[in-house]
C-alpha cells in the first residue's frame, strides 16, 4: 500500500513514519479507494504518518489517521494556524488571503460575523425552489434517454448554476469556469495551478470593479458593503472571499455528487429504500458526508507541538483528511456500512470555529439532487460495460460517471 519516502526527510521525521501513499497519487485508478485503500490504511498505518505526497506538487505534512485527533487539532486555533494554507496568493508571489477560509482569530471572528447571516439556514432555504428548478431542468435534459453521463450532465453544473446565480456570473461562461477550477484543484503542477489562480483573480477583479463602478442585486454587490473592525472590507478582502466562494461553490459538491451517486447505482436498494420513503433523504445525505466526503484539507503548526509521542514543528503541515476521518473505525460503528438511521456526527463539512460557511447550501444542493433524481428517474444502475474512475488525491472523486435505467 506504501511506498518508502525518496527525499531526505527533516530531522525530527523518524524513517519509519515517512511514506508516499496511494490516496494521494492525483491519478485514476480503477480500485474503489472507499473500500480498499482507506480500509487498509486504518489496519495499517500508525495514529501519525509523515506523508511525503500529501499537499499539491507532493509535497509533504503529517496525517492524523483517527477522528479523535482531527477533531482536537481543529479546535485548537492557538497551536495550528490556517493563514496561507492553500498556498493559492504565495504560488503567484501575492500576499493575500482566502477569506475566511484562510484567516485566524481574532480577525476570523470578525469575518464570520459579517458573513454567516448570508448563509445562515433561512438564507438558504429561501434558496430552495430555485435550486430545485435547477435540478429539474437538467434532469429534464435526459430523463427520457435512458441514460447520462452523470457528470456532464448533471454534477459539474447544478452546484455552479447555483454559485453562479448567487455571485452574479455568467451562466454562459461555465465551460471556461470548470477549466481554471479544475487546473486549480486537480492538477499537481504548480505552474498550471499558478495560471489558474492568475486567471481566476484576474477575472473576478474585473467583476469587482464593476460592481464598485455599477451595484447590482447580487452576493458580490454585497461584499463592498462588508465591514471588519469598524472599516470596510479591502480589495484583497472582498477578492479572498470571492476566491474563496468560486473554489468552495465549483468543486465540493459535485465531488460528492459523484461519490454519493456512484455508490447508489451500485445499491439500488438503497435507491428504492430513499424512494419508498423520502422522509429519509436528510439523515441519508448526513451519512453521505461522512461516508463520502472528498476532501484533505490542512493546517500548519505554529509551535513545537507533540502528538502521540511525535515532535511536529513549526510550518509541518498537518492534514484532516475526511475521507479517511469519516471512515475511522475507533470513531463508528461498522464505518463501511452507509446506514440512513446511523445519526453519528461527521467533520466533512469541519469542525470548531473553520466550520464550512457554505454547510447548509451544501446539504441543500445534496437533498435536492437526491430527491428529485430518485423522484424523476426509475432505479438507475452504472451503465453496462462502463468502469468507474475514481481520483485519487485531495479531492477524491469520480471523474467519469455513467448511469442508465429502464
Amino acid at each position: 500500500m506504501t511506498a518508502l519516502a525518496q527525499k531526505p526527510l527533516p530531522d525530527h521525521v523518524p524513517a519509519h513514519l515517512a511514506m508516499a501513499l496511494p490516496l494521494f497519487a492525483r491519478k485514476v485508478t480503477y480500485d474503489n479507494p472507499q473500500d480498499v485503500l482507506i480500509p487498509q490504511m486504518h489496519a495499517e498505518l500508525p495514529p501519525i504518518t509523515y506523508v511525503t505526497n500529501i499537499f499539491p506538487g507532493d509535497q509533504p505534512g503529517w496525517l492524523l489517521k483517527n477522528a479523535d485527533d482531527v477533531q482536537a487539532m481543529l479546535r485548537d486555533a492557538d497551536n495550528f494556524t490556517k493563514n496561507g494554507m492553500g498556498k493559492w496568493a504565495q504560488n503567484i508571489g501575492e500576499n493575500w488571503l482566502v477569506i475566511p477560509t484562510e484567516a485566524d482569530p481574532p480577525v476570523h471572528t470578525g469575518y464570520r460575523k459579517a458573513l454567516n447571516s448570508h448563509f445562515a439556514p433561512q438564507k438558504m432555504f429561501a434558496m430552495k425552489e430555485q435550486v430545485r428548478e435547477r435540478a429539474r431542468a437538467l434532469i429534464e435534459e435526459f430523463k427520457d434517454k435512458g441514460e447520462c453521463d452523470f457528470i456532464a450532465d448533471f454534477s459539474e453544473k447544478f452546484p455552479i448554476f447555483i454559485v453562479l446565480d448567487l455571485l452574479g456570473l455568467p451562466q454562459e461562461r461555465m465551460a471556461e469556469f470548470l477549466k481554471w477550477e479544475k487546473e486549480l484543484l486537480h492538477s499537481n503542477d504548480w505552474e498550471v495551478r499558478g495560471n489558474a489562480v492568475r486567471s481566476v483573480k484576474n477575472y473576478l477583479m474585473e467583476e469587482i470593479e464593476a460592481r464598485r463602478v455599477a451595484p447590482r442585486d447580487d452576493y458580490i454587490s454585497k461584499i463592498l458593503t462588508f465591514e471588519v473592525d469598524g472599516r470596510l472590507w479591502n480589495d484583497d478582502e472582498v477578492l479572498g472571499h470571492c476566491f474563496n466562494l468560486y473554489i468552495g461553490g465549483l468543486d465540493t459538491v459535485t465531488s460528492l455528487l459523484g461519490n454519493i451517486f456512484n455508490y447508489l447505482a451500485a445499491n439500488p436498494d438503497k435507491q428504492d429504500e430513499l424512494r419508498a420513503n423520502p422522509s429519509l433523504i436528510v439523515l441519508a445525505v448526513e451519512e453521505f458526508l461522512r461516508a463520502f466526503a472528498p476532501v484533505t484539507a490542512f493546517r500548519i503548526a505554529t509551535k513545537v507541538i507533540e502528538i502521540h509521542g511525535q515532535t511536529i514543528m513549526p510550518g509541518d503541515y498537518v492534514a484532516f483528511c475526511s475521507p479517511v476521518i469519516g471512515r475511522d473505525p475507533a470513531y463508528y460503528e461498522d464505518p463501511q456500512a452507509i446506514r440512513f438511521d446511523r445519526k453519528a456526527p461527521h467533520m466533512s463539512l469541519g469542525s470548531g470555529i473553520h466550520k464550512c460557511l457554505g454547510m447548509h447550501l451544501a446539504r441543500l444542493e445534496l437533498q435536492i439532487a437526491v430527491e428529485e433524481f430518485v423522484g424523476m428517474l426509475p432505479q438507475f444502475r452504472v451503465k453496462d460495460g462502463f468502469k468507474v474512475p475514481y481520483f485519487v488525491g485531495n479531492i477524491l472523486h469520480v471523474p467519469d460517471l455513467h448511469l442508465q435505467w429502464g
